[in-house]
C-alpha cells in the first residue's frame, strides 16, 4: 500500500508527528519545515548524507534539543514542556559502544534501571529478564571486553529497554558489526517491531532501511525529497533494474530508459521487460555489462547525488 493510500490515522496510533519543524544554528538551517507522522509499530527510518538534519530531528524528539519553529509531539507529548516524561518513556541505541568497561553486562543493564527509578531488587530482576530475552543469559558476569561486538550491541538494545520503552531512537544500530552479527541485530530488531515495538532508525546503510524500514524520509539539506515505504521508492526513482556499463565505450541508449554517468561507470534504469531489447544492442557491440536489481542505494545516489560531501 503506498503512503498516499494510508486512512486517517488518529493521535493515539502515531507516536511522533511534526509539521513544519526546524531548527536553526545560527544562520544554518539544519531542518527546514519537515513533516512526519510515524505510526506505531513500525519501523519509520531516517536516510540522508551527512548534514542533512537526521540527527538533529533525533534529537528534538529525544527531548535534549529544542526546536525552533514548527510542532512536534511524541507519544502525545511535548518536548518543550514534557522533555523529562517523554525521555522516561523512550530508548535510545547510540551509534557507538557506550558500555561501562569495568561492568559485567548484568551490571550495566542494572544500574542503568537505577537511572529510571528502578529499586535495586527491581533493577536486578528487570537486568536478568532483559539478559534472558537478548540471549545473554549465560553471559551476564562478562564484561564488555569478553563479549563479540554483536554481543555487545545486544546488550546495547537491552539497555534501551530498561525503561519498558515505547519507542527506540536508533543511530546506525549496526556500525562497525561484521556480516553476521549484523544480520543476527536485523533479526533482533525485526522481532521487537513484531511485538509492538516502534522504531525510529537513522542509518547510512541502505540495505539496513531496505530491510528493516515500513516508511521512510529521504532527507537533504534540511530536506525532505522523498518519502514512502522502499518497495516504492525504489520503483519511482530506480524502476526494477540496472545496467551498469563501462562509461569509456560507445553505444546507443534507447530513449525509453533513464541513464546516468559517474566514476567511469554509466547506470542504466529500466523495467524488467526492457531486458532483453538493452542487452540485445549490448552484445551486439560486444561490451561487457553487469545487470542487477534495483535496490535502495540506487534511490538515495539518484537523489542526493554520487560525489563525496564535504
Amino acid at each position: 500500500m503506498s503512503s498516499s493510500s494510508y486512512a486517517p490515522l488518529s493521535m493515539d496510533d502515531l507516536v511522533i508527528t511534526a509539521a513544519g519543524l526546524k531548527r536553526r544554528f545560527g544562520a544554518l538551517v539544519a531542518v527546514d519545515g519537515v513533516d512526519l507522522a510515524v505510526e506505531r509499530g513500525e519501523c519509520f527510518g531516517l536516510l540522508g548524507p551527512n548534514g542533512a538534519g537526521k540527527t538533529s530531528i533525533t534529537r528534538m524528539v529525544q527531548a535534549v534539543l529544542p526546536r525552533t519553529e514548527g510542532a512536534l509531539t511524541v507519544l502525545g507529548l511535548d518536548p518543550g514542556r514534557q522533555g523529562a516524561e517523554i525521555r522516561a518513556r523512550i530508548g535510545v541505541v547510540p551509534q557507538g559502544d557506550n558500555l561501562d568497561p569495568d561492568l559485567s553486562a548484568q551490571m550495566n543493564l542494572q544500574i542503568y534501571a537505577r537511572f529510571f527509578g528502578a529499586g535495586a531488587r527491581e533493577a536486578e530482576i528487570r537486568a536478568r529478564e532483559l539478559l534472558e530475552f537478548a540471549r545473554l543469559s549465560d553471559r551476564s558476569e562478562d564484561r564488555p571486553a569478553q563479549l563479540s561486538g554483536g554481543m555487545r550491541r545486544r546488550i546495547i538494545l537491552a539497555r534501551a529497554m530498561v525503561n519498558r520503552s515505547e519507542l527506540l531512537l536508533l543511530d546506525e544500530p549496526t556500525t562497525a558489526l561484521d556480516p553476521q552479527a549484523r544480520h543476527q541485530v536485523w533479526t533482533w530488531l525485526k522481532g521487537l517491531k513484531e511485538d509492538g515495538l516502534s522504531l525510529l532508525l537513522t542509518t547510512h546503510d541502505m540495505d539496513e532501511a531496505e530491510r528493516l524500514c515500513d516508511r521512510l524520509l529521504v532527507l537533504d539539506q534540511g530536506r525532505v525529497i522523498a518519502e514512502g515505504r522502499p518497495p516504492d521508492l525504489i520503483r519511482r526513482y530506480a524502476k526494477e533494474q540496472v545496467i551498469e556499463v563501462d562509461a569509456g565505450t560507445h553505444w546507443e541508449v534507447p530513449e525509453a530508459v533513464q541513464c546516468e554517468t559517474h566514476g567511469g561507470t554509466t547506470y542504466v534504469y529500466f523495467e524488467r521487460a526492457q531486458l532483453g531489447l538493452l542487452t540485445g544492442a549490448l552484445t551486439a557491440v560486444g561490451l561487457p555489462y553487469r545487470v542487477r536489481s534495483a535496490n535502495l542505494e540506487d534511490v538515495f545516489l539518484r537523489l542526493t547525488g554520487r560525489d563525496l560531501r564535504t
